[in-house]
């Protein structure tokens, strides 16, 4: 057995107490009248069609409009079916609907006119009441369905904003994969070099052959480590193949701001790390990329503002790259529209690199600051 919802009870009570009251008024109304009987039995029909209008507006309106052509009494019956009706059905439907009401009252002051009111002063009255009740139920059925094409609207921007990210961090991690194999290609042959160097060559010093042992350990252990990176992206198996350009590291980084500099941006580099050289390269290269999204966003909301970026770290410990610029002025339009994936892929980049990337707004500036582990 299905339970009654909660709002439904709330429906009835409200038609059964307002309804009621207003029955009940109209009723007391015409005591005293030889038609009392009748009026009575209208009265007791009338709030079952009102009952009926919560389920079937339409046939509900209908059943009160012919009752009110017998007594006023039915006349809140069938007011509240005309307004049930333009609120849940089409206008042509409801504009029918009050038509009939209009034609029923006609008859009703035709056939028990009122004594308070010359007929064609109540005639007025009565077109007024119902074409407000069809141009109040026609705007809240406008208003509900706007709404409703709103939440959807919304519900689907949502949806589409999810697959978005999804899609940039997967082509993020694609990206990085395809790197990592460049790199790993590059370390397994060194590798394989220096071991076809150990075999070839047996007669060599034992210094030689030390170094090159420790050439091929050394290639061994960060081929191995790469090797683990490139196994956590690689989530799907992937057979495009392309021709990869050397990817830059903090190396190329004096090259990057002097062409940014050279748009126009004034930027200032503070390098208080140690030893950047000895970064490996699949850090070195998250470095760089975070570098070059700061200074694109910098470039886009924020042209002409300086720069700044800061680079703190050492060897054992974390590789802090600190990237702020000026937030721009309030009416300020961006350079160029952003879709906001930049960062969600550049955060994935880095939680993947084994890091961590932290965006927000304070003091007046916006700042993009990340943290990369850096081996002893």
């Amino acid at each position: 057995m299905s339970k009654i919802q909660p709002p439904y009870v709330v429906a009835v009570a409200g038609v059964v107490l307002g309804m009621g009251a207003l029955t009940a008024v109209a009723l007391w109304a015409q005591a005293g009248r030889p038609t009392w009987g009748l009026d009575i039995a209208v009265a007791a029909v009338s709030m079952v069609a009102a009952l009926a209008q919560l389920r079937w507006p339409t046939s509900g309106a209908l059943a009160a409009t012919l009752l009110a052509t017998l007594s006023p009494v039915a006349t809140p019956a069938a007011s509240m079916g005309a307004l049930q009706v333009a609120q849940r059905r089409r206008f042509p439907v409801a504009a029918a609907v009050a038509a009939a009401g209009m034609a029923a009252h006609v008859v009703q002051g035709l056939w028990r006119p009122n004594s308070g009111i010359s007929l064609g002063w109540w005639l007025l009255l009565i077109c007024a009441s119902y074409g407000a009740l069809l141009g109040w139920g026609a705007l809240t059925r406008s208003r509900r369905a706007l709404l409703i094409s709103l939440r959807e609207r919304a519900h689907r921007a949502e949806a589409e904003q999810g697959r978005q990210v999804a899609e940039a961090r997967m082509a993020e991690r694609r990206r990085l994969a395809r790197e990592m194999h460049d790199v790993l290609a590059h370390r397994l042959s060194l590798v394989a070099t220096h071991a076809g160097a150990l075999e070839y060559r047996p007669d060599s010093s034992p210094d030689q052959l030390a170094r090159a042992a420790g050439v091929v350990r050394a290639g061994v252990h960060q081929a191995l480590e790469e090797l683990r990176q490139v196994i956590n992206l690689l989530h799907e198996q992937d057979d495009e193949v392309d021709e990869l350009e050397p990817r830059p590291g903090l190396a190329d980084l004096a090259g990057l701001i002097a062409d940014v500099r050279q748009a126009g941006q004034s930027v200032r580099l503070r390098e208080e790390a140690t030893d950047v050289a000895a970064l490996p390269a699949a850090v070195s290269w998250t470095a760089y990329r975070v570098v070059q999204e700061g200074l694109t966003n910098a470039r886009k909301h924020a042209p002409g503002r300086q720069v700044e970026v800061l680079l703190r770290g050492a060897p054992g410990t974390p590789l802090l790259i600190d990237v702020r610029n000026p937030l721009p002025p309030a009416d300020a339009a961006p350079l160029a529209p952003g879709s906001g994936l930049g960062l969600v892929g550049l955060t994935e980049r880095v939680r993947l690199a084994g890091g961590q990337l932290d965006h927000h707004t304070t003091d007046g500036e916006f700042r993009l600051q990340a943290w990369l582990p850096w081996p002893a």
